[in-house]
Formats: C-alpha cells, sequence, structure tokens
C-alpha cells in the first residue's frame, strides 16, 4: 500500500447539508427551521440538553448524594471463626488465605475482626485487627503481627481541632503534674489560686508603701487653679510681751 491510496473508512466523512439554496436542493425557504418559533430566530441560544421546558434527563436521573473519597481503603474482612481450619502454632498470612479461598486475592488489605471462635493458638500476619479479636487470638495462646503501613497517631495539626487538642494536652499535663506534687507531698497551686496570690500580695505591698505626696486641693469650677493657701500664723515668740515694748518700737 502506498501513501496516495489511503482513503478513510465508508461512512466516517459525510458531505455537509447546504441548506437555504433554493427549492431544488431540499433545504431551501426556511432551511429546516419551520415557519416560526424560538427555533426559527438567527440567535436561539439554548442550552445544551434543553427539552423544551421540561425536566430535562440529566435532573430525571437518580443522583448519587453524599461525598466519595477517592482514597478510600477497602479491607477484605476475614472473620475469626474461618481461622480455624488452620492447623495449631502455623502462620496465617494474605498468602495462606488466598489459597484457602477466604481472600480473592493476595494483595487485598485484611482486617481481622471477632466473630467466632478460635481454640488453639495461631500467628496472623495482617493488616489490622479489632481490639476483641486480638484479644481472643492472645487469649488462645497466639500472638498478631501488623505488616504493611499503619495509621498515624491521633495528632491534628491545622485548624480548630489543634488549637482544642493543644488544650487538651496542656491541661492533661498540668493535671498528670499535680498528681505527681501531691504523691510527693508538695500541693501545686492551680492556675486560679496562683492569681488569687498574686493579688494579694500586690494589694498588701500597696498598703504598705508610705504615701510621698500629698493631693494638691483643686477648685471647683473646672480648668482654674485653686486658691493658694493661707500663710501660717506667726509663732508666739514672735509677738511682743506687753504694750510699752510695742510703743517704743513705733
Amino acid at each position: 500500500m502506498k501513501l496516495h491510496e489511503l482513503s478513510p473508512a465508508r461512512g466516517s466523512r459525510k458531505t455537509r447539508k447546504r441548506v437555504g439554496r433554493g427549492h431544488g436542493a431540499g433545504q431551501g425557504k426556511t432551511s429546516g427551521r419551520g415557519q416560526k418559533g424560538q427555533g426559527s430566530r438567527s440567535s436561539v441560544g439554548l442550552p445544551a440538553g434543553f427539552e423544551g421546558g421540561q425536566m430535562p434527563l440529566k435532573q430525571r436521573l437518580p443522583k448519587l448524594r453524599g461525598f466519595h473519597n477517592r482514597w478510600r481503603k477497602e479491607f477484605v474482612v476475614v472473620n475469626l471463626g474461618k481461622l480455624g481450619r488452620f492447623e495449631k502454632d502455623s502462620v496465617v498470612d494474605a498468602d495462606v488465605l488466598t489459597e484457602a479461598g477466604l481472600i480473592p486475592r493476595a494483595s487485598s488489605p485484611i482486617k481481622v475482626l471477632a466473630a467466632g471462635h478460635l481454640t488453639h493458638a495461631l500467628t496472623l500476619r495482617v493488616d489490622r485487627i479489632s481490639a476483641a479479636a486480638r484479644t481472643a487470638v492472645e487469649a488462645a495462646g497466639g500472638s498478631v503481627e501488623l505488616v504493611g503501613p499503619q495509621p498515624e497517631s491521633e495528632i491534628v495539626t491545622r485548624g480548630r481541632a489543634a488549637i482544642r487538642a493543644t488544650k487538651k494536652t496542656e491541661k492533661n499535663d498540668a493535671a498528670a503534674a499535680r498528681a505527681v506534687a501531691a504523691e510527693a507531698g508538695e500541693v501545686a497551686p492551680s492556675k486560679a489560686e496562683g492569681k488569687r496570690a498574686a493579688k494579694a500580695a500586690a494589694a498588701a505591698e500597696a498598703k504598705a508603701a508610705p504615701a510621698t505626696e500629698t493631693a494638691a486641693p483643686r477648685s471647683g469650677k473646672r480648668g482654674k487653679a485653686a486658691p493658694e493657701a493661707a500663710a501660717p500664723e506667726a509663732d508666739a515668740d514672735d509677738a511682743p510681751e506687753n504694750e510699752a515694748e510695742t510703743e517704743d518700737t513705733e
């Protein structure tokens, strides 16, 4: 085959419809738009999927409501009662569960739940296990080994939740410190008690300090200074002893 012999597939290319070219062309006069109405105008502007005013198909279909987490990790659940088929002291992991037909594939994350009873010891190597199932396995003499990435600790680093978590941690630390102090015989004051003690000490210090300045008398009228105080009277020693001395002095 050569380049000039290539041609598109039959039916994939169609000739454009030529409208408004007279009656003989088949699409003359109104060009397929009809006589009158909204569709016959030059600028219709109808949205895609418009059905003349009735409920469009995209609104008639049922919707999937709610939030869909695209990073959700689905676990394959294996109940504790189904593990009794394995021999005592055997190791149960993804490969063993796949061979037994309990999970579809070995790459599936596994979670063990406490439905059923386990009578002998097993070593489980799974991704997750409930607290009740772990207790039942350990009570039967077995052990649990968690494989794969585990969830992080409940530490919040952003937003109001972080503020609440920080306050809760500080409150727990303060309570622990008071408990340790009480055990050691030293009673650690609380925050309120510390504030009251500081206020009492400040009041006692202000009361013990001597008054170094006296307030100057103020006038009753605003903006005018108070009149000067009258000069103190002369002492009795400066006064003349008798009238004769007074006359001689004059």
